[in-house]
């Protein structure tokens, strides 16, 4: 039985890279597969898959390494490198590693596969260099929306917070705009490249545009570049007439986090960090002119969610400041303060006690 390397690990391989994951094709199906390897076990329900030594070994699609490689999502993935150390491509496979281009490897590529299209977004942000090819749009547009919708949602989720941890991260929204492929589970989204992020004198560009660059530059924190993704969803729901002002979109934002995290099946930390940076970014990026009493509930708030890493260097980003500094200075002179005795099991009482103590703290840390 040949046993190939197949797909994604190949290219790596030969972009000089260390694979991210190993993935095996055989010449065989997966009865043969365990006749010959009594220790591995038969995992795959609606495919045939087999888990031995940690890696899955499949049959080649279609019964052969051409059909194998005809099957594959891109052709920059058509790739089989067998036991001889012999690399098997498909046809423009080699020429589109070179050019660093992306391109369905078949013109059924996506119809078979819906979710590719999102994998394809995904695999952008690992490569921002990397271009679509223009058959990327031609196909995703005959992927009927009913197609996407059939989806599994938790698929779709996995997708975007896989994305979410990668070097590029705001490039999955450029290129969702880019194929058109708001729809079914980003429809809100659409018209975000359509809307000014603000008054010139405070940002330029798109909401998408704007929503990107602080994606890109929390880049590294996946949970960060979340929030980032979340802080302006408001904007989307601004009236027509108020733009390109957004008056208050810190809390008509809060619906579309809760809306999305719900459809996408993400995890409820996920929601709730993302609350957090929609309904607080505005706030936090005035920091310096808030009064003591705003300002220790917004630090005080995001401290006990334990979000202050991500949060403030997300305001860093949108403000285009350095707040955060100042920030997290003051809250661990918060965390010095305790209260009295006196005052402590009381409830509701020692609460706003210690908040008096805490604003007490932040005057006098300005006086000094």
């Amino acid at each position: 039985m040949k046993t190939y390397l197949v797909g994604g690990a190949v290219r790596d391989i030969l972009l000089g890279q260390a694979p991210v994951e190993l993935d095996y094709a055989v010449d065989g199906d997966d009865a043969a597969f365990l006749a010959t390897h009594p220790d591995a076990a038969r995992v795959g329900k609606s495919v045939q898959i087999c888990l031995w030594h940690g890696c899955e070994f499949m049959p080649l699609r279609g019964g052969s390494l051409p059909a194998d490689l005809a099957a594959r999502d891109l052709s920059v993935n058509a790739l089989a490198l067998d036991a001889g150390g012999h690399v098997h491509a498909h046809a423009r496979t080699l020429a589109d590693l070179e050019r660093r281009l992306l391109r369905p490897a078949s013109p059924d590529a996506f119809r078979k596969d819906p979710l590719r299209l999102f994998r394809l977004a995904r695999f952008a942000c690992r490569h921002p260099d990397w271009q679509l090819h223009p058959d990327c749009l031609r196909l995703a547009a005959k992927v009927p929306e009913s197609a996407l919708a059939a989806i599994p949602a938790e698929r779709v989720g996995r997708e975007l917070l896989k994305a979410l941890a990668l070097p590029c991260p705001g490039r999955f929204l450029e290129v969702l705009e880019q194929l058109h492929l708001w729809r079914p589970w980003f429809t809100e989204l659409e018209t975000i490249a359509r809307i000014p992020a603000g008054p010139v004198r405070w940002h330029s560009g798109s909401v998408l545009q704007h929503t990107v660059r602080v994606m890109n530059a929390v880049a590294g924190n996946s949970l960060a570049v979340w929030m980032a993704f979340c802080h302006d969803l408001g904007k989307l729901l601004t009236p027509e007439e108020e733009l390109p002002h957004h008056y208050g979109h810190e809390q008509r934002g809060l619906a579309l986090v809760r809306l999305l995290a719900k459809r996408l099946h993400l995890p409820v930390r996920r929601e709730k960090a993302g609350l957090l940076a929609c309904e607080l970014h505005m706030k936090a990026g005035l920091y310096d002119r808030l009064r003591p009493g705003t300002r220790r509930d917004v630090l005080w708030t995001v401290a006990t969610r334990g979000l202050m890493k991500e949060f403030w260097s997300v305001v860093d980003a949108d403000s285009k400041q350095d707040i955060s500094g100042k920030a997290l200075e003051d809250t661990a002179l918060l965390r010095t303060i305790g209260l009295p005795p006196q005052w402590q099991n009381k409830g509701a009482e020692s609460a706003r006690k210690l908040r008096e103590l805490h604003c007490q703290a932040l005057v006098g840390s300005r006086s000094a």
